[in-house]
């Protein structure tokens, strides 16, 4: 993935204002080229990131085939941020979208939350796989280069 810097769409802005407390979010971003990832402000695992896009686009129920590439692009930021902070067993991970109206912030983003048998109770509640409220996106495995 490339990393640059861009101008903050004002979108991300108000969404990073409203996770942010004392600065802690603007410490912990990451850019890649249209997606920005940073650690939850409320973290139900070791490892809990948002992978959210640059531009404004409304909450998972709001998707469509085209955001196809999008959603994809997301679950490999999420992965290289989990890898980059020595985290790399893939098969512990959860991803998912919440479902409205039991999302908070009507701007798409992707938890990413490492390790998943680590979850705790109430955020094996929060974040259980393909629930009402919780719509799970399965990481690719990686391939073995024989």
């Amino acid at each position: 993935m490339l990393f640059i810097t861009v101008t903050w769409n004002v979108m991300v802005r108000i969404f990073i204002k409203m996770q942010t407390k004392n600065n802690y979010v603007q410490q912990t971003c990451t850019l890649y080229e249209d997606l920005v990832c940073f650690r939850d402000i409320r973290p139900g695992a070791p490892h809990h990131y948002l992978v959210v896009p640059v531009e404004h686009m409304g909450n998972c129920k709001t998707l469509k085939k085209e955001h196809i590439p999008v959603v994809k692009k997301m679950v490999e930021v999420g992965k290289t941020v989990l890898q980059r902070n020595n985290f790399s067993d893939l098969n512990d991970v959860r991803m998912g979208f919440h479902w409205p109206p039991f999302c908070s912030i009507s701007h798409l983003h992707l938890h990413v939350l490492a390790p998943a048998s680590q979850l705790g109770f109430l955020s094996r509640l929060i974040y259980r796989i393909n629930s009402y409220w919780f719509i799970t996106v399965k990481p690719e495995k990686q391939r073995k280069v024989a």
